[in-house]
């Protein structure tokens, strides 16, 4: 488990830089390590709560974060999540579901117009709508294969302006905890709870790698190195595992 725990504490130094969670990445590394799929959801929820939990208190505190703009994204978001964390699935399905939800977060990281981030935000008379849709859209997937989302969500939100870059890294933030909860919690009603928790234990050594991980990323990530940097080379990290996992599905997991 050495290894998986070094991998593990890189993952969560890199997307704490740029204020996500690294979710889709801990499952990723989890399938190639051959893992039991069925616990793979819970392991990497649990270590996005690690590490989202900080970033999201700082945001917070520093006045980043807007209550009334993240609500809408959330209200539907979050049982949604839990609803996918519920619903049973297949070994085969979910590597392709984790595979082609890496490959489009890679090129939305990748390719994230310079202009958008930087832009003004604007709001938009359907923007309520808009971000209901979005939230439960994204929160099912990510109940189903064990991500917080804020991975497509931030991205999408810099492409349409809706918020400041400051106010967009929180809210990807709480975004990503309160739907790592809710997957949580329905893998754990799915699972079985006590005995559910007690399987996840005796992963904790890689609780700890993405604890030290997450917070060296959230300290190395207050202006220490260029975001846009830090996106591009986690871009090619995602979509390099994506590549992994799409072809170890194509033959035949």
């Amino acid at each position: 488990m050495t290894w998986l725990a070094a991998l593990f504490a890189l993952t969560a130094l890199l997307y704490a830089m740029v204020g996500f969670g690294g979710g889709s990445t801990y499952n990723a590394l989890l399938v190639l390590a051959e893992v039991d799929y069925r616990l793979l959801p819970s392991i990497a929820l649990v270590c996005n709560l690690i590490v989202v939990g900080g970033g999201a208190w700082r945001y917070a505190r520093a006045g980043h974060l807007d209550a009334r703009f993240v609500a809408p994204f959330v209200l539907l978001s979050m049982p949604m999540a839990w609803l996918g964390g519920r619903l049973p699935i297949g070994r085969e399905t979910f590597v392709l579901l984790l595979g082609l939800a890496l490959l489009a977060a890679g090129l939305l990281m990748l390719f994230e117009r310079r202009e958008a981030a930087a832009a003004s935000p604007r709001r938009t008379p359907g923007q309520f709508a808009l971000a209901l849709a979005l939230g439960a859209g994204i929160g099912l997937l990510s109940g189903l294969v064990g991500i917080g989302g804020g991975i497509f969500l931030a991205p999408l939100l810099h492409t349409l302006r809706l918020a400041t870059p400051k106010a967009i890294a929180a809210t990807a933030s709480v975004f990503i905890l309160l739907n790592s909860l809710a997957g949580l919690a329905g893998q754990a009603a799915k699972l079985g709870g006590l005995d559910h928790a007690g399987e996840l234990l005796v992963w904790w050594p890689l609780f700890l790698a993405v604890l030290a991980g997450g917070q060296l990323g959230s300290w190395l990530g207050a202006g220490r190195f260029s975001e846009r940097t830090v996106k591009r080379l986690t871009a090619v990290l995602v979509l390099y595992v994506a590549g992994r996992l799409l072809w170890q599905w194509a033959q035949g997991t």
